[in-house]
């Protein structure tokens, strides 16, 4: 399968461009970054590389499929140009809300020819806390989320805390009141999610990608939680997700079927 980097340049893109450049069965044809073109992609294992300015550079190149990991203002015309050319896409770009998870539904309809996966987070990891997370909801009388990221994170909460409150607010609409009558500080209880599930973040540096979940109920507690110290952490399951789009036809949210979640 020939692959396509868009925000090649960018440290999530760079590494998805080392990652795909060692997998025997992917083969790196474009990276895309207008800021850095015509720069040699640095520790590539195959022929020189260069960085490419513009979409069209990917098609000439003969991808099939695409990985985008640039600014949720520019994955959605990205998307669009992917599809218009017949590219599968997979989306690691956070932040773009309701709207362009519906427009990628649109450009991406079941039952059509191209497959889009799209994931708030690609770590194995990452994913298995949200199922257990899921798992406990039922058995728990209160539940918060909080997510701790790198200070270069433009956006907060995080698409995996979203998605996290999303899925425990599926599983269980019974919850504890919360008490506070006030605010000494504006804020302190963070912001109010899905189901009303209140969710806190955290932008320190020195972090990459934390997440906690804490549930309790009369006598315990559980602490659901997952580091990714490294963004080779999201690495496994990207390469994950460009193998197996061109089989999911339509738009596919989160990398739980590939995993037999």
């Amino acid at each position: 399968m020939k692959v396509a980097v868009l925000g090649a340049g960018g440290r999530m893109g760079s590494m998805v461009c080392g990652a795909v450049d060692a997998d025997r069965d992917l083969e790196l044809v474009a990276a895309v970054d207008p800021a850095r073109a015509a720069d040699v992609v640095p520790g590539l294992s195959q022929a020189t590389l260069r960085y490419s300015r513009d979409l069209p550079d990917m098609v000439a190149a003969g991808a099939t499929v695409a990985v985008d990991f640039t600014t949720p203002e520019a994955v959605r015309a990205n998307a669009r140009y992917c599809a218009a050319h017949g590219m599968h896409l997979v989306v690691g770009t956070t932040g773009m809300g309701e709207a362009g998870e519906a427009e990628l539904s649109r450009l991406y309809p079941k039952g059509g020819p191209l497959g889009c996966v799209v994931a708030a987070n690609f770590a194995i990891g990452a994913v298995l806390s949200m199922r257990f997370a899921e798992m406990a909801a039922p058995w728990f009388e209160t539940v918060e989320v909080i997510e701790l990221h790198h200070d270069g994170k433009v956006d907060a909460p995080s698409g995996t805390a979203l998605r996290t409150a999303e899925r425990i607010a599926a599983a269980s609409a019974e919850w504890a009141p919360d008490p506070t009558t006030s605010e000494t500080v504006r804020g302190a209880r963070g912001g109010v999610g899905p189901g009303g599930i209140h969710v806190h973040s955290v932008r320190l540096r020195g972090l990459v990608a934390h997440q906690e979940v804490l549930l309790g109920t009369v006598g315990e507690t559980l602490t659901i939680r997952h580091d990714s110290i490294d963004r080779s952490s999201f690495m496994p399951g990207v390469v994950l997700a460009l193998k197996a789009v061109a089989g999911l036809p339509g738009l596919t949210v989160g990398i739980d079927l590939l995993l037999g979640l």
